[in-house]
Order: C-alpha cells, then sequence, then structure tokens
C-alpha cells in the first residue's frame, strides 16, 4: 500500500487501534497528528470527517473514518498479515468484541474511568467523580463478558494480533491504569493473560502514546 496517510492523535484510543493494525501488517505510513479537542483541531478537520473525529485514513484518493471501517480497508487491502480468522465462530467473536468496546467498553471505562480517575487528575483539572463511580459500577459486567469471549477460546487468546486486540486493547490498557480497575481486570484470569500477551505484542508497545509514561512516573 503506497501513499498513505492517518490523520489522528496520538492519545486516541481509535487513532492508535488504526496505528496498531498498521505496524502489525508493517504497512508504511504518513502520521499526521491532529487534536481534536482544540479549536485548531477541529479547524484542520473540516473536509475530513463530518463530525470532527479521528481517526481518518487517506489511501491515494480515497478517505474513510469510523475504525471498524478503516480496520476493514486495511486487512482487504493487506492481506498479507490476516487481522481476522478465516472459520466463521472466531471472526463473530473478533467482531463481537470490537462491538463491545464500542458500546460498552469506551464510555464506561475509557471515558467514565481512565479520564475521570487518571487523565483529568494527571493534568490538574477537576474530574467528574458521578462518571467515574458509573465507569467502576458498570466495569464488572463489561468485564466479565470479555472475560467469557477469552474463556471460549476463539477470540482474545493473546496468540496474534487481531482486530480485537486492535480495537480493545488500547482502552483496556487505559482503564488498567486506573488501581481499582487494574484489580478487576487482574482478578479475571482469561482475561488478565490476554492482557499479559498484549504487552508483549509489538504492535502495542511501538504504538503506546507518550501520554502513558508521563502519567506512570506519577502514579
Amino acid at each position: 500500500m503506497n501513499d498513505l496517510t492517518l490523520i489522528g492523535y496520538a492519545p486516541s484510543v481509535y487513532t492508535r487501534s488504526v496505528r496498531m493494525a498498521l505496524h502489525a501488517k508493517s504497512v508504511p505510513y504518513t502520521f499526521t497528528q491532529v487534536d481534536p479537542f482544540q479549536e485548531d483541531g477541529q479547524a484542520a478537520l473540516v473536509g475530513v470527517h463530518p463530525f470532527g473525529r479521528v481517526p481518518v485514513l487517506i489511501h491515494q484518493n480515497t478517505r474513510i473514518y469510523e475504525t471498524t471501517a478503516i480496520l476493514e480497508y486495511l486487512d482487504t487491502q493487506c492481506t498479507s498479515v490476516p487481522l481476522m480468522p478465516q472459520a466463521g465462530l472466531p471472526r463473530a467473536r473478533v467482531t463481537q468484541v470490537q462491538s463491545i468496546a464500542d458500546n460498552y467498553v469506551y464510555s464506561n471505562l475509557v471515558r467514565g474511568v481512565f479520564s475521570n480517575g487518571v487523565y483529568l487528575p494527571h493534568l490538574g483539572m477537576d474530574a467528574n467523580l458521578s462518571a467515574l463511580n458509573a465507569g467502576l459500577a458498570a466495569a464488572p459486567r463489561v468485564l466479565d463478558a470479555l472475560e467469557e469471549i477469552a474463556q471460549e477460546g476463539h477470540a482474545l487468546t493473546g496468540d496474534a494480533v487481531t482486530r480485537a486486540e486492535c480495537h480493545l486493547g488500547p482502552m483496556i490498557a487505559y482503564f488498567s491504569m486506573y488501581a481499582e480497575a487494574r484489580v478487576m481486570v487482574q482478578s479475571r484470569a482469561c482475561l488478565a493473560r490476554w492482557c499479559a500477551a498484549l504487552n508483549t505484542m509489538d504492535a502495542f508497545l511501538s504504538t503506546r502514546p507518550d501520554i502513558v509514561h508521563q502519567i506512570e512516573k506519577d502514579i
């Protein structure tokens, strides 16, 4: 794949999802960083994303946004390192993990717990304790669903990088930076094993955002 540009924001879990896929496939690309939370960032996104979000993938004259669509495109355009199993049930489970990540993990574990329990305090900003507590309350059901999938052994096995690792990995990593959240993850054996395997994968380690190193210095 030639002439590939990723417009994104390094701390974004979804930007990291795409970067993990690109790294796993050894696809070269130009990374254009845009902060969607800043006014100049929003101005830069005009014309490339109708909702002013990241990531956006531009391949020659093709523009794609929404992470699931980007991962699908990369997997079909660069098939040498597939990120999706071939068999029906494993494919379904990977897709299921992606959907769980989008609908339940991001809002509760990332926006609720990480943002208010880790990120905002790191910046010296006031956290929304109600959102933090709501995220922690919702987390067990979400983690139990992921644990059940991991136990089954068709996805979240830690054997290779799939779209499940790309989609869920950055979110669980952020969530686990909060001490109480980390205990929740570690108490689920299969999910904990998957996290341990994830932390040995080059695609995951090489896309670690700088903000993680900065926060870890404060913990």
